[in-house]
């Protein structure tokens, strides 16, 4: 599965993106690494190459999936590069680590820019391609906090409730277009988004997270993800903590879920 597939990854540079980058490249797909920062892009492409990829098929695309006006002109590229997009990863995003009561709300606006905004916008770029065609999957990487809310990430939990709501409506629509949509929604995943993740002011946080530095691999985590990506699964939960037992609980006892997680974080 994936083998000569278009997969379009944001967020390629680093954490969960990298790991389904060189995931994809053993499955022989072709591939369209975006995030900010071009070195680190690069470094991403040397190792899908060396995982299995030919050079020609990774192309590195570096995209600020905040800035609208360049999301169209991206998606033209991947285009006329490989003709089709037959999988879009939403990938790109951020967290938080502040008390609601200390946040400044320039924090919150960037959170929604860059984790809901941005990953509307990038789709709806690719969307009109994909109806075209009546084939293609879309996918984002929300989180087990798009489900639970959680102290200290309020922004954070908001932003991933919302691309849920986006991506689960979405799915609604374009089903019986041909196309496919999944949520993922991964736990505690050994990367450092703790340490990118926004403090009260913006500034980063910087420091570990005991609960994501006891979380799963992220090696693995990819490959559960490509996994319930080949089955076409419209949400793919990932992890193997605490976490993961809340998601089904909350189903059968919201209360019990709310006093489990007072006062965390």
């Amino acid at each position: 599965m994936f083998n000569n597939q278009v997969v379009w990854i944001t967020g390629a540079s680093s954490g969960i993106g990298e790991a389904l980058a060189l995931n994809m490249a053993a499955r022989n797909a072709k591939l369209v690494l975006s995030a900010r920062r071009q070195g680190e892009l690069e470094r991403v492409k040397a190792a899908c190459v060396a995982a299995g990829a030919a050079p020609e098929n990774v192309l590195v695309l570096p995209l600020d999936v905040t800035d609208s006006d360049r999301l169209t002109p991206a998606t033209d590229t991947v285009l006329a590069t490989f003709g089709q997009i037959d999988l879009l990863i939403n990938n790109a995003g951020l967290s938080q680590r502040s008390l609601c009561k200390d946040t400044d709300m320039s924090v919150y606006r960037q959170l929604m820019e860059v984790d809901v905004l941005g990953q509307i916008a990038l789709t709806k770029a690719v969307l009109p391609h994909m109806l075209k065609r009546r084939q293609g999957h879309l996918a984002v990487t929300a989180s087990v906090a798009g489900k639970i809310g959680v102290s200290q990430r309020t922004g954070y939990c908001a932003a991933k409730h919302a691309v849920m709501g986006f991506f689960d409506a979405l799915r609604s629509e374009v089903e019986n277009e041909g196309l496919r949509v999944s949520t993922i929604t991964p736990g505690f995943i050994r990367t450092d988004i703790a340490r990118n993740a926004l403090s009260a002011d913006g500034t980063p946080f910087g420091e570990e997270d005991k609960d994501i530095a006891g979380g799963m691999d992220v090696t693995e985590c990819a490959q559960v993800i490509v996994s319930g990506l080949a089955k076409g699964k419209p949400e793919i939960a990932v992890g193997k903590g605490k976490e993961m037992h809340a998601l089904w609980l909350k189903r059968l006892s919201p209360a019990l879920v709310f006093r489990m997680v007072r006062g965390r974080g």
